[in-house]
């Protein structure tokens, strides 16, 4: 019975993840001059109401995401990414609706509630996939939703440009409901719970009992948290950036949905070479150059007045991302016992989700006062300042260090 449905799981839960990708991510380009539209904003409540509609869903997201983790694990799966998808689909829709932004915050912080298409499917295709194929199958579902992450924000510009923005919202809303009536009807679990899973508490707070080096993880996850900060600091004040850049003329949306893509797509492009990089020559090494090229790519950034410019430096700040991002990941997966890995990757969404919101206030707020280039110069310093804590803090990551990465079982 397995090997007849994992293949069909595999292919409807790769449907089902790009579109989830593209749903969150495609919002990036348009969604700050959507609260524009909603009001009359001086410069400072825009940044300010920018950073708070960004922050709502990832502030639930840092909540639910491991107790979503071990409701899946306790019920199933498929029963997971059905609600989430089409609470999801509900949540976008309605979006389209709002008369303010209070109600677009509010809808933004629900959608949070229903973020877990992507860890769910994922886990589902994993159980599900004859071993013998596990590594296909991932391989296969991690392009679904990085490659919807990636073109989500200039399908997002495109449309917001060619039907506006309110109707993007519902065509969002229609795709996440297809992907929900496709996985409703053709995919197939066998689940059967743990007796561990089953006696288990939801909110089980000694969640780092089973790990013989906790100090390291709880560094990693705040590096994740300052590393997203920076990423997200950004974000609410990409697309009027541009706008200022382009004079609020010309295909705005379009124009900063290609600027909020790029450093996905360099990540897309270098992190598998950066990865075997770092295999050679030694994780911790990859690391400490990324931070260093992280800060010395968006310093410049702070000063640009050129789209074009803007656009390269966010390719290059995306390559340094990528020695970033993956190499903690890796880095998580090796500290971690086996027995625990689910754990800690939830734990690890939950630390990007606090980012996400601290960055998308901070940025916000900073850019209110300073302007929208401050952003850039928060984000470098904030990289830098992670650098020193990881080095002062984790001997096992320093330059000289060797033989830091034992995988635990």
């Amino acid at each position: 019975m397995l090997d007849v449905s994992w293949r069909r799981n595999l292919w409807i839960l790769w449907i089902a993840t790009t579109i989830d990708g593209v749903a969150f991510s495609e919002v990036i380009p348009f969604l700050s001059l959507y609260v524009e539209q909603l009001g009359n904003y001086s410069k400072g409540e825009l940044s300010i109401l920018s950073g708070m509609v960004y922050a709502a869903s990832f502030f639930v997201v840092f909540f639910t995401a491991p107790i979503w983790g071990r409701f899946a694990d306790k019920h199933g799966r498929k029963r997971m990414v059905l609600q989430t998808s089409l609470g999801s689909a509900i949540t976008l829709a309605l979006m389209a609706f709002v008369g303010n932004a209070w109600e677009l915050i509010g809808l933004r912080t629900l959608q949070g509630f229903f973020a877990g298409v992507i860890p769910n499917a994922t886990a589902l295709v994993a159980t599900e996939t004859p071993k013998e194929h596990a590594g296909y199958a991932m391989g296969i579902i991690t392009t679904g939703y990085v490659g919807g992450m990636l073109v989500g924000p200039i399908i997002g510009g495109f449309l917001a440009h060619a039907v506006t923005i309110r109707v993007s919202f519902i065509i969002t809303g229609l795709l996440l409901f297809g992907s929900f009536v496709l996985s409703a009807t053709m995919v197939k679990e066998h689940f059967h719970p743990s007796k561990k899973n089953k006696k288990e508490s939801l909110f089980d707070i000694h969640f780092l009992k089973d790990f013989p080096n906790p100090r390291v993880v709880i560094w990693l996850m705040i590096s994740t948290v300052i590393v997203q900060i920076g990423l997200f600091s950004i974000y609410p004040i990409i697309s009027l950036l541009v706008k200022q850049l382009m004079h609020n003329r010309g295909p705005i949306t379009i124009v900063a949905g290609i600027i909020a893509s790029l450093p996905g797509i360099a990540m897309f492009m270098t992190s598998s070479t950066l990865g075997k990089i770092s295999d050679h020559y030694g994780a911790n090494k990859v690391l400490i150059l990324g931070y260093l090229f992280t800060v010395a790519f968006y310093v410049p950034q702070t000063f640009i007045t050129s789209l074009v410019l803007l656009g390269v430096f966010r390719f290059l700040v995306g390559i340094s991302n990528a020695a970033v991002y993956p190499i903690i990941q890796t880095m998580l997966t090796k500290v971690s016992p086996t027995g625990s890995t689910g754990l800690a990757f939830s734990m690890n969404q939950s630390a990007q989700a606090l980012g996400a919101v601290l960055g998308s206030m901070m940025g916000s707020e900073v850019a209110s006062y300073f302007g929208y280039s401050s952003a850039f110069m928060l984000s470098a310093i904030l990289q830098g300042i992670n650098l020193i804590l990881i080095l002062k803090f984790v001997p096992e990551l320093r330059w000289n260090a060797h033989n830091i990465l034992n995988s635990h079982d």
